[in-house]
């Protein structure tokens, strides 16, 4: 049974703490990103549903509610496709959760209330998929963003799947099966170090045996819990566990401490001249007990 209503544009609401034109400005900060278009202030992507794969048009309503819309003419999605898809959207601008606390303190913080003040409405845009987060996370381990970008569009265009609608293409991640049929010989031909190819296509193996998954991670006990069930993943540290957290499981209290881009991003809001040690962020951060993971997505922010 299909939905009449399936391509009619539809709303979302979203929380009073949002601005799509901030959230815009973090997903158009990447000129190689491969997942998604952004053309006059509107967000074209591909949704992966099993069988499905629904292409769809994101843009801000006058009351800055969220507008979407499918384009193309693949047959309507039935009722539970379609819920699905707004899932997506909401888990993917992390429109569930309440961040009036976060602001509360971060008004009250000397590191943050600048950023909350200049960005707000900023939200951590995520990777609902596991396998594509920790992919990434994988990915860009040890080289710059740049060349990080770059690796992931040749993962996409040779493993991944292309759909052309109204004469642009859309890519989809490959998936964790993709992933795990591959030899190490299949990925260094994209100039990945051996090491990382045995990283992802190991994760990928777990993933696509169900050894792995979010449930599972979720319902580990809490941030640390899971942070230790990835970490003793090989080629995951604790870096790549709290990125992930952060931008898939949707821990506010993931924390990615050793990040070199935070520690540039706190030199540069102390317009110190030294980044700060390890035990000096910690104190730092003892007042964003819980809220570690948006502090630190504020803080990247001054990095673009």
């Amino acid at each position: 049974m299909t939905n009449e209503y399936a391509y009619d544009p539809i709303k979302l609401d979203v929380p009073r703490e949002f601005s799509f034109t901030e959230n815009l400005n973090y997903l158009s900060r990447a000129s190689n990103e491969c997942l998604y278009e952004i053309h006059n202030q509107k967000v074209y992507k591909a949704i992966p549903l099993g069988n499905r794969t629904p292409i769809i048009e994101i843009s801000a309503n006058q009351d800055q509610s969220l507008r979407m819309a499918y384009i193309g003419n693949e047959v309507p999605l039935d009722s539970s496709e379609h819920k699905a898809v707004q899932h997506y959207i909401r888990d993917w601008f992390d429109l569930d959760t309440d961040l009036s606390p976060f602001y509360e303190l971060a008004h009250r913080d000397p590191l943050l209330h600048d950023a909350v003040h200049a960005y707000s409405g900023l939200r951590i845009m995520g990777i609902p998929d596991l396998f594509e987060a920790l992919s990434w996370g994988i990915i860009g381990q040890q080289i710059n963003l740049t060349y990080a970008y770059t690796l992931k569009r040749r993962l996409v265009e040779q493993f991944g799947k292309q759909l052309i609608c109204e004469d642009r293409s859309y890519w989809i991640y490959p998936t964790a099966e993709d992933i795990a049929a591959l030899s190490i010989q299949d990925l260094q031909q994209l100039r990945m170090t051996e090491r990382k190819c045995e990283y992802l296509i190991q994760t990928a193996q777990l993933i696509a045996n169900k050894q792995l998954t979010k449930e599972m991670l979720l319902g580990a006990g809490g941030c640390k819990q899971a942070e230790e069930m990835l970490t003793q993943i090989r080629g995951i540290g604790p870096w790549t566990a709290n990125y992930v957290l952060m931008r898939c499981l949707r821990m506010p209290s993931a924390f990615p401490i050793d990040d070199v881009g935070l520690h540039n991003a706190v030199r540069h809001v102390l317009a110190s001249d030294r980044k700060p040690t390890k035990s000096e962020l910690r104190a730092m951060s003892v007042n964003w007990s819980g809220w570690e993971a948006y502090a630190t997505f504020y803080l990247w922010r001054y990095l673009y």
